[in-house]
């Protein structure tokens, strides 16, 4: 152990005798999750105090307790950030010790990828959050637990601490979360409210794409109601999601017959629907520079206090121009 460690101490219950010592150290401290506590303990930062003062480190995280044992956990000071930190501008909509929502702009990546190492939301959320992160896992970095791509703008949630991140991931499992996003689309959707279901999973033409698939996958399911007729030739649509799949707004709506306009990977309008607008509009669409789907909602329960919490988002400026253009404003 550590002299810089924080010490954390626990005593197990009677109805706890035989059980792993990593779910002991889980349920006893909330703020380490089961597999930060498994990694401490692999890594010997527990021990068990014995009756004559001493106490032996214990690296199995199957061992079983007995009860009346007194387990030390020494947690050693989350390590500095892989991304680091940059200053990056970010419009935070709501912030505590816990949690952090962000109105994420167009044009921003969420997580260092190939091809985006730096410059991302996670980037800017390290140095904006400093040392109010805790450490997840052990490193100081924000729990991202849900995505939106690099050309959709809205509201996201990120967690600051380990217990945060552990009760979000589960609540979005659960579909715990409410999401709404709105987009604008080619046509005008019939009927004008509805449910889309299919499983989503690779293309398997173009392993880069997402499809709706009839075998494998994951299954998938959007509501999604029209807000605006924009004209015969366009709409703006308000979609929830049942679940949470990669690209699944713009697969589902594709698979409809109404692609998002703008969205270059599934977003291609067929010239019969293109014709239902005016020159200018139908110009307006086929230029706009990203997919038109905005994050416009989010709702929680807040891991810390059991509040229920709500967010809004306003349409962006680019696709209030959009829906303006489209209804010849």
């Amino acid at each position: 152990m550590t002299s810089s460690a924080t010490l954390l101490t626990l005593t197990t219950e009677a109805e706890q005798a035989g059980e792993r010592l990593d779910r002991v150290i889980a349920a006893g401290l909330p703020e380490l999750s089961r597999s930060r506590a498994k990694a401490l303990i692999e890594q010997g930062h527990v021990a068990l105090a014995g009756t004559d003062g001493t106490a032996a480190t214990i690296d199995d995280p199957s061992y079983r307790v007995k009860p009346g044992q007194r387990i030390h956990v020494a947690v050693p000071p989350a390590e500095e950030a892989v991304p680091t930190g940059q200053e990056i501008p970010l419009t935070v909509i709501y912030e505590d010790a816990d949690l952090i929502v962000i109105d994420k702009p167009a044009g921003m990546v969420v997580h260092p990828a190939p091809g985006n190492p730096d410059q991302t939301l996670v980037n800017a959320l390290i140095a904006h959050c400093g040392d109010s992160l805790s450490g997840i896992g052990g490193v100081k970095r924000p729990g991202i637990v849900h995505r939106i791509d690099k050309d959709t703008s809205g509201l996201l949630v990120a967690a600051k601490n380990d217990a945060t991140h552990q009760a979000l991931s589960a609540a979005f499992a659960r579909h715990d979360i409410d999401r709404s996003y709105q987009c604008v689309v080619w046509g005008v959707p019939q009927p004008r409210e509805g449910r889309i279901e299919g499983n989503i999973g690779r293309n398997t033409a173009d392993r880069k794409k997402m499809a709706v698939v009839r075998k494998g996958g994951k299954p998938a399911v959007t509501h999604y109601r029209v807000l605006q007729a924009l004209g015969d030739g366009a709409a703006l649509i308000e979609c929830r999601l049942e679940t949470g799949r990669t690209h699944q707004i713009r697969v589902h709506i594709s698979a409809l017959g109404h692609p998002l306009i703008g969205d270059q990977t599934y977003g291609r309008a067929t010239p019969a629907r293109r014709s239902r607008l005016s020159p200018d509009a139908r110009a307006a669409a086929l230029i706009f520079p990203r997919q038109a789907l905005h994050a416009a909602t989010l709702g929680l329960t807040h891991p810390g206090t059991g509040q229920r919490m709500r967010w809004d988002s306003p349409l962006p400026l680019d696709m209030v121009e959009l829906i303006q253009e489209l209804k010849g404003i």
